[in-house]
C-alpha cells in the first residue's frame, strides 16, 4: 500500500474507534447512571462526528485512491489540504457537541465541515472531467458529490429555523431527513456503487448494463425522499412517482444482482473468502434497506416505524454500519490497502458480527414496541452490542498498526 493511503486509511479506522467508544458511553448511560454526560449533546457529537469523521473521510480517501490508479499519480498531495481541513471540523464538532449541545463552536465547525466537502466536490468533479476514459463509475461519483452539496440545505434550513427562533416540527423534521436522505441514499450510497461499478466494468461486466443501473438509481433518488414526509398532505401524482422510484431502484439492484450472479464463477474464484463474505453481508444489508425503504410507500407503516425511536435507530444503523462501512472494508481488503493478517480478520468478524447482533435487537425492540412489549434486559444487550463492536474495531486497529504495508500496484484490481 502507499504510504500516504495508509496513513489516511488508519487515520480513518482510529475515528471509527472514537466512534464506537462515544457508542458505549450512549449505551451505557441508558442502562447505568452517567450523570455528567449529556446524552443528547454527547448523540450530537457521536453522529456529527461518524458522518465527518468516518465516512466522509475514508470515501475521499478511497475516491482519491481511486484517482490515483486512474492517473498513475500520487493525488493525495493535491488532496492534503483538504482531507487535513475535514479532519480538523470532524475533530472540533467531537470536542464541542458533547459539552456545548449546539453552540457557537459547534455550529461554527459543523459549518466549516459543509464547506470543506464542497471544496472536495468541486476539486474531484474537475478531476473527473480531465480524466481520459469516463467511465460508468464516474457518473456515480458525480451523483453522489451533487448529492453532498445538495444535503447542506437541510442543515442551513435549520441554522434558519433557529436564527429566527420559528421551528415548526413538520419542517424541522423534513431538514433533517433533507439531509439524512442526501447523505445515506446519494453522497454513501452512490459513492460505494461508483467504487462497486467500476471493478465490476473492469471484471467483465458490459458498460451498458452497469449505465442502465445507474439510470435506475439516479432518476429514484430525488422521488425517494418523499418517502420520509409520508405525514404531509402530498398530492396523488407524486405518491405515484414515489411508488415508481421505490420499484426502480429495486430493478436496479435486480439487474446488478444479477449481471453478478452471470459472473459469479470468476468472481468467487479471485476474491478470498473473508472478502466474499463481507460483499454477501452488504449485499444482504442493501436488499433489507431497498425493501423497507419500499415498504414505507405504505402511508401506515411508514408512519408506524417513524414513530418507533428504535427501528428508526435500527434502520440508520443498518445503511451506516451494515451497507456502507462493511462495504467499505470489503473494498479495503479486496483491493489489498489493508493485508488480511490473523489479528485483522479477527477484528473484522467481531466487528461485523456486533453490528448484525445490533440489528436484531434493535429490531425486535422496535417491534416489541409497536406491540406494547417489553424486551427483558434490552438495554444491556444494546450495551454489549456496542462493547462487541468496539472490540472489533480495535483489533482491527492495532492489527492494522503492526501488519506489513501491502506494496500494491499503482494499477490496482478488485477481482485481480
Amino acid at each position: 500500500m502507499h504510504t500516504p493511503l495508509r496513513k489516511w486509511l488508519q487515520i480513518s479506522l482510529f475515528n471509527l474507534l472514537l466512534i464506537a467508544f462515544a457508542g458505549i458511553i450512549l449505551r451505557y448511560k441508558i442502562a447505568f447512571s452517567l450523570p455528567f454526560i449529556d446524552q443528547k449533546y454527547l448523540l450530537h457529537g457521536h453522529s456529527h462526528f461518524a458522518f465527518a469523521g468516518w465516512l466522509s473521510q475514508v470515501l475521499m480517501v478511497l475516491l482519491i485512491a481511486h484517482l490515483s490508479e486512474q492517473t498513475g499519480q500520487n493525488c493525495f498531495i493535491k488532496y492534503r489540504g483538504v482531507l487535513y481541513a475535514n479532519l480538523v471540523t470532524a475533530y472540533g464538532m467531537l470536542l464541542t457537541f458533547p459539552f456545548i449541545g449546539y453552540g457557537f463552536l459547534s455550529i461554527f465547525f459543523s459549518t466549516l465541515s459543509v464547506f470543506v466537502s464542497y471544496q472536495f466536490s468541486v476539486m474531484y468533479w474537475k478531476d473527473l472531467n480531465r480524466m481520459p476514459s469516463r467511465r460508468v463509475g464516474n457518473a456515480w461519483f458525480k451523483l453522489g458529490l451533487l448529492s453532498n452539496i445538495i444535503s447542506s440545505i437541510g442543515p442551513f434550513s435549520l441554522a434558519y429555523m433557529m436564527a429566527t427562533k420559528n421551528i415548526p416540527q413538520n419542517w424541522y423534521l423534513t431538514s433533517i431527513y433533507f439531509f439524512l436522505h442526501f447523505q445515506y441514499n446519494g453522497w454513501f450510497l452512490f459513492t460505494c456503487m461508483g467504487l462497486l461499478c467500476y471493478q465490476l466494468f473492469k471484471s467483465g461486466i458490459s458498460e451498458k448494463q452497469l449505465k442502465n443501473i445507474y439510470y435506475l438509481f439516479a432518476v429514484a433518488l430525488v422521488p425517494t425522499f418523499f418517502l420520509s414526509l409520508l405525514w404531509w398532505p402530498i398530492p396523488g401524482w407524486l405518491y405515484v412517482t414515489v411508488v415508481i422510484a421505490a420499484i426502480a431502484q429495486l430493478a436496479g439492484w435486480w439487474l446488478l444482482l444479477a449481471s453478478i450472479r452471470r459472473n459469479l464463477f470468476n468472481l468467487k474464484k479471485e476474491i478470498s473468502g473473508l472478502t466474499r463474505w463481507l460483499f454477501v453481508l452488504f449485499g444482504l444489508a442493501l436488499t433489507a434497506k431497498l425493501f423497507l425503504q419500499a415498504g414505507s410507500v405504505i402511508p401506515s407503516l411508514s408512519k408506524l416505524a417513524f414513530g418507533f425511536r428504535p427501528i428508526v435507530i435500527g434502520y440508520l444503523h443498518l445503511v451506516l454500519l451494515g451497507v456502507i462501512s462493511i462495504f467499505v472494508l470489503g473494498y479495503m481488503l479486496a483491493l489489498k490497502y489493508i493485508s488480511i493478517t490473523k489479528m485483522i480478520r479477527t477484528g473484522v468478524i467481531i466487528f461485523v458480527g456486533g453490528i448484525f447482533l445490533n440489528e436484531i435487537i434493535l429490531m425486535s425492540q422496535g417491534i416489541a414496541d409497536i406491540n406494547y412489549i417489553g424486551i427483558p434486559f434490552v438495554d444491556y444487550l444494546l450495551l454489549s452490542t456496542a462493547v462487541i463492536m468496539f472490540s472489533g474495531i480495535f483489533i482491527l486497529n492495532v492489527g492494522i498498526k503492526s501488519a506489513r504495508p501491502y506494496s500494491a500496484p499503482v494499477t490496482n484490481d478488485l477481482f485481480h
